[in-house]
């Protein structure tokens, strides 16, 4: 029987070009890859079809299976995915969101790509194996030798699955395995032993607590060889064809990501080939690390920009009490804040990444800038998004509480982000670090905040504040989370004063950098021009 009629109910956000985003494509154009344009729209408006959110939707829904034997009961480690997930993975490999950059002379190639990663926010958990493929090549270039064999087929452009001996392959992707139970990001206390035979090889025993993507080609891992913490290739496969001894023992049941699998391994004797000098681990695999931080600001800022596009989206077309919801001014005050918040995390992800590009050409300024505000950054911005992903879901109600509204989803993701590559305390004693090492880092850090000097009042106070807080080095570490949290403040304050819509600097500078900061968001003050900011975050559908 007809009981009722459906009405008032949100239509799906769907036909819409995820690129088409002002604070993305200005930042595009000012960082040097405005060439690129048409190949980011081309992929924002399929990652706005119902197909491709589609298959972000099965891929979480069916997560991976690990097979650890086959039916005659031979050793396989094998992790099985359902369809959705190859689809996305070929979406992203053939538009070069993973080691293509590292091919491509063209100046702004890692801005186009940081981009495109951006736009394609269909799935996070695929994003893993791309990201780590795409910090790979700089580490294994360590080792000549290996990298003139393996870099090009981490750069092709093409999505080849299934285990076979990595050189036969059309195309590879790449992995970490570093973590350890008893060290965690502790690195310096794994206890994988590394020995060498006369051929040139390593030959590695012990566990990996945390290894994602297991199903990637090569894996870049850390031991202990002889002389200390060393780097080394391990790949899924022999040369000969014979499965390499990395012993799948299970796949993680994790809060998010569940489209990616995440592993603990055991290596029995696992073939290995050195990168970089013995004793040197940490330093070869640094820049993996670096880059993969990039990828996480791109994530969460991606996240942000998902959140408040749907949030948006169900005020437009949602009423209560008599009017849209849109149209109310507390929800305007909501959808204003997340607006500027999703914003000054995508001016400064484009930034990075314009930083990236410049010192893969060897601007060792952009070097020392990227090398500090990389760690500001990805402690700040990730840290930001779990508390804007719930704000974006109680937009939707009781409709964003539901599996079907994609909101909870995007929650279970939020936090990952701060926890991969260096939790909040580690990113954050990282800064320090990297301050007392190379004092330029924060010499051209403040060079580029001060190139806003005098055109806010509200920043310079900031500014100067964030300056005075290495007065005290004595409880320096103690406040390590508010130094950090001060820098990426000043910082993003900076580029939005500077090149963003000058209604979301004023809100940034309102609320971020003066009067109440603690607030939750929706609390910005009277008399700001909220009308510009809503409409920049406000889809257009087909």
């Amino acid at each position: 029987m007809t009981t009722h009629e459906v009405f008032n109910q949100v239509p799906p956000l769907e036909g819409h070009d995820l690129a088409d985003d002002a604070a993305l494509l200005d930042g595009l154009d000012r960082e040097g890859a405005g060439w690129a344009a048409a190949e980011v729209h081309e992929l924002g408006r399929l990652a706005g079809t119902a197909r491709a959110q589609e298959w972000g939707r099965l891929a979480n829904e069916y997560p991976p299976v690990l097979r650890t034997h086959d039916r005659r009961g031979h050793r396989v480690d094998e992790v099985e995915f359902h369809p959705a997930w190859h689809e996305l993975m070929t979406v992203a490999v053939t538009s070069g969101l993973h080691g293509a950059p590292w091919a491509d002379s063209r100046e702004g190639a890692h801005v186009a790509r940081a981009a495109k990663f951006y736009a394609w926010r269909v799935d996070a958990g695929h994003g893993c194996p791309v990201s780590m493929t795409y910090a790979a090549v700089p580490a294994l270039r360590q080792a000549p030798e290996l990298a003139a064999r393996y870099e090009p087929l981490l750069t092709r452009s093409e999505y080849d699955f299934g285990l076979r001996a990595p050189l036969t392959k059309n195309a590879l992707l790449a992995g970490m395995s570093m973590t350890e139970k008893q060290g965690g990001s502790d690195v310096r206390a794994n206890t994988t032993e590394a020995t060498p035979r006369t051929d040139g090889t390593y030959r590695l025993v012990g566990h990996k607590w945390f290894t994602s993507a297991p199903m990637c080609d090569v894996f870049l891992t850390l031991a202990q060889a002889p002389g200390g913490l060393t780097c080394f290739l391990v790949p899924r496969v022999l040369p000969d064809g014979a499965l390499n001894p990395l012993r799948l023992m299970r796949l993680k049941d994790k809060l998010g990501n569940r489209s990616n699998a995440s592993s603990e391994v055991e290596y029995e004797n696992a073939v290995a080939w050195r990168v970089g000098d013995e004793g040197r681990g940490v330093r070869t695999i640094i820049e993996m690390v670096n880059m993969t931080r990039l990828d996480c600001v791109i994530g969460a800022a991606a996240g942000m920009r998902h959140g408040v596009t749907a949030a948006a989206h169900h005020a437009a077309h949602r009423s209560a009490f008599g009017r849209y919801l849109i149209d109310q001014p507390l929800m305007r005050n909501v959808l204003a804040d997340l607006a500027v918040e999703s914003e000054a995390a995508t001016t400064l992800m484009m930034r990075l990444a314009g930083a990236t590009d410049r010192s893969v050409r060897g601007d060792e300024g952009e070097t020392a800038f990227k090398r500090l505000a990389l760690a500001v950054s990805k402690y700040w911005v990730c840290k930001r998004w779990p508390a804007h992903a719930a704000e974006s879901l109680e937009c939707l109600g009781g409709n964003g509480y539901v599996e079907e509204s994609g909101m909870p989803r995007l929650f279970r993701e939020s936090p990952l982000n701060s926890i991969w590559e260096g939790s909040g305390n580690v990113a954050a004693l990282d800064i320090l670090r990297a301050i007392v090492k190379n004092p330029q880092t924060i010499e051209v850090f403040f060079d580029e905040v001060e190139r806003a000097a005098g055109a806010d009042a509200r920043l310079d106070a900031a500014v100067r504040e964030a300056k005075d807080s290495f007065t005290d080095l004595a409880t320096a570490e103690l406040r390590a989370r508010r130094i950090a949290e001060r820098l990426a403040l000043v910082l993003q304050g900076s580029l939005l004063v500077r090149h963003g819509h000058p209604a979301v600097a004023d809100a940034f500078c309102a609320t971020r950098l003066a009067g109440d900061q603690g607030g939750a968001y929706g609390t910005l003050p009277p008399g700001l021009d909220l009308a510009p900011i809503i409409e920049r975050a406000t889809p257009k559908t087909a």
